[in-house]
């Protein structure tokens, strides 16, 4: 009995009211029972109220972090990059930009330079962080004879890349690759009995698409120049080539600088915030016939054949590993021997895992022999072969950006409508044309556009597959043929 009388009593104590709950609820009236109930339900929101405070403290950390972390993952993303390299031409140039790269473990996806006389445009493309590429940038920027350097992968852009791709064709497949050929809006540029040479120009997109396409033929060998780029132009007095265009052709602009010059004569006009200072841009004193801006002659590569010594322009197609510091190696043969490179394009093969690199040097047969020995003593290289005494198809890719104002893109119009040549961009006081062909075709184009005012000049140096049909018109000339 006791103990039963001691376990209600604790019982009844632990569920008991406080004194001042009591109180509590006498002032308001309020039963006791209501007054646990309130008790226990005010406790109960203090700690939702707790628990809701900390929950979404959590919740504004987890933003908070989320946030970060995504900046961070945007800081660090792996994106492709289009590097533009302005320099001017000497031995061994290519060498140094290669070997910034190298150092730092970069593979340069495709590289493609074309030098206009003295002064050369490198377009670069590679895969890295925005961080480390602005490193990249700077170190480029550093180097001798290097006059500007800028990344173009987020302007707005006019990219192309020039493939000549050999495929086989089959006499009952051959109307079906003919087919497919005017719906990339390709040319074939040789045909033999058993292949077909076809020749591309668009984005890289296209170039993948085609060899998609091609695969089923079988592809016998691919060159491609890798990518050049060219910044599209913005419309108005505010776009970098304005000031250029303005001094061609003052129609264009409103207010005319007071420095400018008057009469017959024209010079470009640059202020010290001009963006085009260290583009292509190459104006001289034109002639009193007429007012131009005009370039300087870009007839590099052009050597007499007549010549005694034997020096002339030979052609170099190499298969290399796609490895980091290929090129670096590749190059730095050239460079320790005093060789000068006239033109280089690097881009993807027709096998996996293997870049072809096509160059021209100047050189006689012996030393350019000399120069073969020695590049198949590289590790990294699988083949090389001297297409200059052999028939091959050679093509180039050029942009070429010209200032124009109503009345003269007519005429320029007009011209490259002549050399086939296509308008890929078009503003109020610019024209961006894309022309392929050979050497003699791009220096006869821009040696007639020069009187309009060329602003700025990309080139691929030049890319040759052997012609399997055995006909070159080259190798014909000074032959007599029976009619």
């Amino acid at each position: 009995m006791a103990a039963t009388s001691s376990t209600s009593f604790t019982t009844i104590h632990t569920h008991k009211p406080s004194a001042s709950a009591f109180a509590l609820n006498s002032a308001f009236g309020a039963p006791s029972s209501l007054a646990i109930s309130t008790c226990t339900t005010n406790h109960y929101h203090r700690r939702r109220k707790l628990v809701v405070s900390a929950t979404a403290a959590d919740n504004h950390n987890n933003i908070s972090t989320s946030v970060s972390s995504s900046s961070i993952t945007l800081s660090k993303k792996v994106r492709r990059h289009t590097i533009s390299v302005f320099v001017g031409d000497e031995s061994g140039m290519i060498n140094r930009i290669a070997g910034v790269f190298a150092r730092r473990g970069y593979n340069i996806e495709s590289l493609a330079v074309g030098l206009n006389k003295d002064k050369a445009l490198f377009t670069i493309v590679v895969s890295g962080t925005e961080k480390v590429l602005q490193q990249v940038v700077e170190q480029l920027q550093k180097l001798v004879n290097v006059l500007k350097v800028e990344d173009l992968s987020s302007e707005p852009q006019v990219e192309r890349e020039l493939m000549l791709i050999k495929v086989n064709a089959d006499p009952n497949y051959r109307a079906e690759i003919k087919w497919l050929v005017e719906i990339f809006r390709a040319k074939i540029v040789d045909i033999s009995e058993h292949s077909v040479t076809i020749e591309v120009t668009g984005d890289p997109g296209k170039m993948v698409a085609v060899q998609r396409n091609l695969k089923k033929f079988g592809i016998r060998e691919i060159a491609r120049t890798g990518k050049i780029a060219l910044r599209r132009e913005k419309m108005g007095e505010f776009a970098p080539f304005w000031r250029f265009s303005a001094a061609s052709y003052p129609d264009l602009g409103e207010i005319r600088p007071d420095d400018a010059p008057l009469g017959s004569k024209c010079r470009v006009v640059r202020g010290e915030d001009d963006t085009s200072v260290g583009g292509d841009v190459y104006p001289v004193e034109p002639s009193d016939d007429f007012k131009v801006a005009q370039v300087l002659d870009a007839h590099w590569g052009v050597l007499n054949e007549d010549d005694t010594t034997g020096l002339r322009s030979h052609t170099l197609s190499m298969l290399v590993n796609d490895a980091p510091g290929v090129l670096n190696i590749v190059t730095g043969v050239f460079a320790r021997r005093g060789y000068n490179i006239q033109s280089l394009a690097v881009g993807h093969s027709e096998t996996e895992g293997i870049s072809r690199i096509t160059t021209v040097v100047p050189g006689t047969d012996e030393s350019i022999s000399k120069l073969v020995q020695q590049l198949y003593k590289l590790v990294e290289l699988h083949e090389v072969q001297d297409l200059t005494h052999l028939p091959f198809a050679e093509r180039e890719l050029m942009l070429i950006k010209i200032a124009v104002n109503a009345a003269a893109r007519r005429d320029v119009l007009d011209i490259a409508s002549i050399f086939r040549a296509r308008a890929v961009d078009v503003s109020d006081h610019t024209v961006t044309l894309e022309l392929t062909g050979d050497l003699d075709k791009m220096v006869a184009l821009q040696r007639l556009l020069e009187p309009y005012g060329i602003c700025e000049v990309a080139r691929t140096g030049r890319i040759a597959l052997v012609r399997e049909s055995g006909v070159d018109s080259k190798h014909l000339r000074g032959y007599a043929f029976p009619i």
